[in-house]
């Protein structure tokens, strides 16, 4: 909310928070992390978006006009969380400072890792188990209730284990839902193992007791493994379509009729969302580093 406090989070490859890390804000503001891996400032009272810098890694954030906090009839949250990965909470009367804020998952503390007066970022505590799940949101003045579904998600290996040269199928698991979900894997170990669709790849559930997705792969060379697995989020298309626009203003002449035509394409066509997704993935990756590359990138995990 623009030129109100909002909480930076800054996470390292092992998904804990970094303490001491430097952020530069597009704006000009330095930052840096606190023990807590976060740090506070106020969001610039005027533009459209903000852009945060540290260690190589850029991130984009839209910003809204300042509005007076009123209670929120409901907050609003994804229906599906994964114990291990941070999720959003959004609605009026929240705090910029994290710390301000307090979220309890089935009773149990969660923490709050960034913040804003109309979202929160929260990681679950260790000990959740999956299932139906009961959210307690309390800020300086409001108090409510929200129900979600936790789950986990968990690999089965090939059995027997693969030898350099053979392929396979690794199996992903859910636990805590019978829906069909979207999952996004990265393979980690390129080297040892190959993902035969591509080392970032998109998998749906079969939904069910047994709730299993399966990623063709095969041995290259023997040795450990790794991967990451997460829920893929539902599109948020009105931000997809501002950083689009956004976007916009900073690309070359010759793209900009380009990212205009994607983003009223998105206002009038929103079923085909994905399809867009994938013609803003192919001109992100020619983009070379810097704020378009960021808004493009933002742009793309919006939808």
């Amino acid at each position: 909310m623009a030129g109100h406090p909002a909480t930076v989070a800054v996470l390292g490859v092992d998904g804990k928070l970094a303490p001491g890390v430097k952020v530069t804000l597009s704006d000009g503001e330095a930052l840096v992390t606190d023990r807590t891996g976060r740090a506070v400032f106020n969001a610039p009272p005027t533009g459209d978006y903000l852009i945060a810098k540290g260690s190589g890694a850029s991130v984009a954030a839209l910003i809204d006009p300042a509005v007076a906090a009123s209670e929120p009839e409901a907050i609003a949250l994804p229906p599906i969380v994964s114990i291990r990965d941070r999720f959003w909470i959004c609605g009026a009367g929240l705090q910029g400072s994290a710390d301000q804020n307090s979220v309890r998952i089935n009773g149990q503390a969660a923490a709050v890792i960034a913040a804003s007066p109309v979202c929160l970022v929260a990681l679950p505590g260790t000990n959740l188990k999956p299932g139906a799940a009961s959210i307690d949101v309390e800020a300086p003045g409001v108090q409510w209730s929200a129900e979600t579904t936790l789950v986990s998600l968990d690999f089965i290996p090939p059995n027997p284990p693969l030898k350099p040269g053979e392929k396979g199928d690794l199996l992903v698991h859910v636990d805590g839902s019978a829906q069909k979900l979207g999952i996004v894997a990265h393979n980690q170990t390129p080297g040892v193992l190959k993902f035969l669709r591509g080392d970032a790849q998109e998998v749906l559930t079969g939904g069910g007791t047994e709730n299993i997705a399966s990623l063709r792969v095969q041995a290259l060379a023997s040795g450990d493994f790794s991967f990451g697995a997460r829920l893929l989020p539902s599109p948020n298309l009105s931000s997809a379509q501002r950083y689009l626009k956004a976007a916009q203003a900073l690309a070359p002449r010759d793209s900009q009729h380009k990212l205009a035509e994607l983003a009223e394409r998105l206002l009038k066509h929103p079923k085909e969302a994905s399809e867009i997704r994938i013609e803003v993935e192919r001109i992100e990756t020619t983009t070379i580093a810097g704020a378009l590359k960021t808004l493009l990138e933002a742009a793309e995990d919006a939808l």
